[in-house]
């Protein structure tokens, strides 16, 4: 989500991020998960900053995923709570860096004035482009790709195309962000060794970082260090270079 061109081959052009370890982190300062929640949302303003001096261009943050609606009720509207209130006081550096806000996910599951919000500034921030931040909300991988198949399946019955024109680049074009690129470094804190499905069909060959540290943590320097050990990465794509 860069607000400049990127100033090395190095840097990841897009950086996902699976935001784990909010209410370990609470839980190991016996504070209730909320807490965590709200200094995790601390380690997201900081990272979209670092982010944007680092020359990434897209970033996009799994924040609400399907399955967190089996969480407490409680939770689910302090966190819901707390996105309206970040959404509002990062606003103004989307504007002031000319970055692009995307949602994906089922954003029809989101409470009515949350989804007001995330609608109004998508659409004052559509015709920035000097980057892109994506939230993943009521977001699920699986859905996604069900979501591309009924597409094409309608497509189909509708006689707008015939079954033998589906191939993966067909696919691809129903899926919710079609435009964006994949990613190409894929980061997980709080030490969980899983992918949770996030972005199944997009991470095929995204570089993965896995670190220990608890999401509330996670800023400057955790990303740094994450994208340094991309640049160390040889990307094959399946060649044998």
């Amino acid at each position: 989500m860069s607000a400049k061109p990127m100033g090395s081959a190095n840097v990841p052009r897009h950086i996902a991020i699976i935001m784990d370890g909010n209410g370990r982190w609470a839980k190991a300062r016996r504070l209730p998960r909320i807490k965590g929640h709200e200094e995790g949302a601390r380690s997201v303003r900081a990272v979209i900053r670092a982010c944007r001096d680092a020359g990434v261009e897209y970033l996009t943050l799994y924040a609400f995923s399907v399955e967190n609606w089996i969480r407490p009720p409680a939770e689910i509207r302090g966190l819901m709570r707390l996105l309206k209130k970040t959404l509002r006081e990062q606003e103004f550096e989307l504007h002031e860096n000319k970055v692009r806000l995307r949602v994906i996910g089922r954003l029809q599951d989101l409470p009515r004035d949350l989804r007001v919000e995330l609608k109004r500034v998508m659409r004052e921030t559509a015709h920035y482009a000097s980057g892109n931040l994506i939230l993943a909300l009521s977001y699920g991988g699986r859905t996604e790709i069900v979501h591309a198949a009924r597409q094409l399946a309608r497509r189909v019955a509708n006689g707008e195309i015939s079954h033998r024109s589906i191939n993966e680049k067909s696919f691809a074009r129903h899926l919710y962000a079609p435009d964006v690129p994949d990613p190409d470094l894929l980061i997980r804190t709080s030490g969980e060794m899983r992918i949770s499905n996030f972005l199944l069909w997009q991470i095929s060959y995204s570089e993965l970082y896995v670190t220990d540290v608890h999401w509330p943590d996670f800023r400057d320097e955790e990303l740094a260090k994450a994208i340094k050990a991309y640049a160390q990465r040889q990307r094959r794509f399946g060649d044998i270079k």
